[in-house]
């Protein structure tokens, strides 16, 4: 199958898993995880219709940023040093990973020198495993009363990346605690923070992710094929 056809067959699974739980597959925004992929391969995507591109390194990001012509909104989805947030400000429109409040702190900085907004998710480690970032779920209402007073920052909701585990049931639960930490977190919302997004699911378990409730999702092998 080519770019085009793997982009229908995701959607269809979107869909499929969207039926099981009454959610609308209108509601789901699919981001094409390009780590690897050339640049034709990134045109085909946005050719058809998946304008969202999530990369995971910050100079390859970068170098291929420069050489796509079609329009694209590029997320950076993989773990972000601080001592990088400036050469990804160059690129990117949205931060997903976001992990810490000294990270937070640095994008907040650098944006203020560029006079401009960035849009953040909140990464947090659902699992709680050691290999995964991100705050742990009882951390991220402290976190997010600090990172809401940084101004350049707009918090847009939270990231998980579920389970490394065939246990379907492991996996659920990861993206279970997401949607219910962020349910109890629009109680008491600060202004500065909105969290409609809930980006969690993969191509191993991305309808997993939808039936629990995910608005966006992660894919990189179901549209590319495997990465050489």
């Amino acid at each position: 199958m080519n770019v085009a056809e793997n982009i229908d067959l995701v959607r269809n699974r979107i869909a499929a898993a969207c039926r099981k739980t009454n959610h609308s597959p209108d509601d789901i925004k699919l981001v094409a995880v390009t780590k690897t992929v050339g640049v034709e391969a990134i045109e085909e995507v946005l050719a058809g219709g998946v304008t969202m591109v999530g990369e995971n390194r910050i100079q390859e990001a970068w170098q291929k940023f420069q050489l796509v012509e079609s329009y694209a909104e590029w997320h950076m989805i993989g773990h972000l040093q601080r001592n990088k947030v400036k050469q990804c400000l160059r690129f990117a429109q949205t931060i997903q990973s976001v992990d810490s409040v000294r990270l937070a702190r640095e994008i907040h900085v650098q944006a203020e020198k560029l006079a401009r907004s960035i849009e953040v998710l909140i990464q947090v480690n659902t699992s709680g495993e050691a290999s995964k970032f991100g705050f742990t779920p009882d951390e991220v209402g402290d976190a997010l009363a600090e990172i809401a007073q940084l101004s350049r920052l707009k918090v847009k909701g939270l990231m998980t990346i579920g389970a490394f585990s065939p246990d379907e049931k492991v996996v659920r639960a990861s993206f279970v605690r997401l949607r219910a930490l962020r349910d109890s977190l629009q109680e008491n919302l600060l202004p500065a923070v909105e969290l409609k997004e809930l980006s969690m699911g993969m191509t191993n378990d991305f309808e997993i992710a939808v039936e629990e409730g995910s608005t966006m999702i992660r894919i990189g092998r179901s549209i590319f094929g495997e990465r050489t």
